[in-house]
């Protein structure tokens, strides 16, 4: 393991449960895919990319971008793997003390966002976790979660409620392994807005992406 070393790696399959091939389903004129490893290829402070998949496409997609492509067994990229054996199998893909998650289903998150996260983890940050905030009235088994609705707050006055939107995650293969899962027990929040904070998950998210993309130029 080399250290000191991060690598950015950018999980992809073949299938997908509610968007159809979504990470090659053509978006803007390219795909989800090339849109991120492009993206990772201007964030500062990067040491290596690497596309890890169970799909031959995908991997020559990410030849062609001259970025390090890397077999993934079909079980890890199944439906069938839970999350945090899926989670840790990722330092399988690197050679490196850091690895940032990466996933395809964020893409208006910019590089300067990735390379602010970059640049706080490198500083000290154990674990870097981009995160949304949301300020909604909310509830959770039938009860109020932030506020009281007798009396009642404007929705900006809520106190703050992260989501994890896991459009960046740093941390290092030590506590990758240790915690299952790319957020720590202390983690160092990084509040996306609301255009880069969207996660591709449904088809609707997809739309509203590609017309964010196309509109605004990304």
């Amino acid at each position: 393991m080399k250290t000191n070393k991060l690598t950015a790696v950018i999980p992809v399959r073949k299938g997908s449960q509610r968007v159809k091939n979504k990470n090659l389903k053509p978006f803007a004129n390219t795909t989800l895919l090339d849109i991120k490893i492009e993206t990772l290829k201007k964030v500062a402070g990067l040491d290596e990319i690497v596309v890890t998949s169970d799909s031959d496409k995908m991997l020559d997609i990410a030849r062609k971008h001259n970025v390090t492509a890397h077999r993934r067994e079909d079980y890890y990229a199944s439906s069938e793997v839970n999350n945090s054996d899926f989670m840790v199998n990722l330092t399988t893909a690197v050679d490196s003390e850091y690895i940032m998650y990466s996933p395809c289903t964020s893409p208006l998150l910019s590089s300067e966002t990735i390379s602010e996260c970059v640049s706080r983890f490198r500083n000290g940050a154990r674990n870097i976790v981009t995160v949304t905030s949301q300020k909604h009235h909310m509830w959770l088994d039938g009860k109020p979660l932030n506020y009281n609705p007798s009396d009642a707050p404007n929705s900006q006055d809520l106190p703050d409620i992260y989501s994890v939107n896991y459009g960046c995650c740093i941390i290092s293969c030590e506590d990758l392994h240790e915690f299952r899962n790319v957020v720590t027990d202390e983690p160092t929040f990084h509040v996306t807005n609301e255009v880069e904070s969207i996660d591709i998950d449904t088809e609707f998210d997809f739309m509203i992406a590609e017309h964010i993309w196309r509109t605004y130029g990304k």
